[in-house]
């Protein structure tokens, strides 16, 4: 194998290895936006549930609530469960 050659297959195997490393950071990037989306939703979702036991329940307040339960379904059955933790301990909700 000539001296050409090797340099090729290391250029070959170093841009698999890029692309890989690239694959990982975009699917690690997707999970970090879909948490922050059931985040959003289960923030909503508290926000219509206090309003409600405070006495100041939102005219869609049924609606809204069953939307959004609907989306977090829809979300754990592409993620799996989500795992809603107190927030005086972690501050957010999560995925297991």
């Amino acid at each position: 194998m000539g001296l050409m050659d090797k340099v090729k297959a290391q250029a070959t195997q170093i841009a698999d290895k890029a692309q890989q490393a690239g694959q990982v950071g975009q699917a690690k990037i997707a999970e970090v936006q879909a948490k922050r989306k059931a985040d959003a939703l289960l923030e909503e979702l508290g926000g219509i549930v206090y309003s409600e036991r405070v006495g100041r329940p939102l005219p869609d307040g049924e609606t809204r609530a069953a939307a959004v339960v609907a989306r977090l379904q829809a979300y754990e059955a592409d993620h799996g469960p989500i795992t809603v933790s107190a927030a005086d301990q972690s501050g957010s909700a999560g995925q297991a």
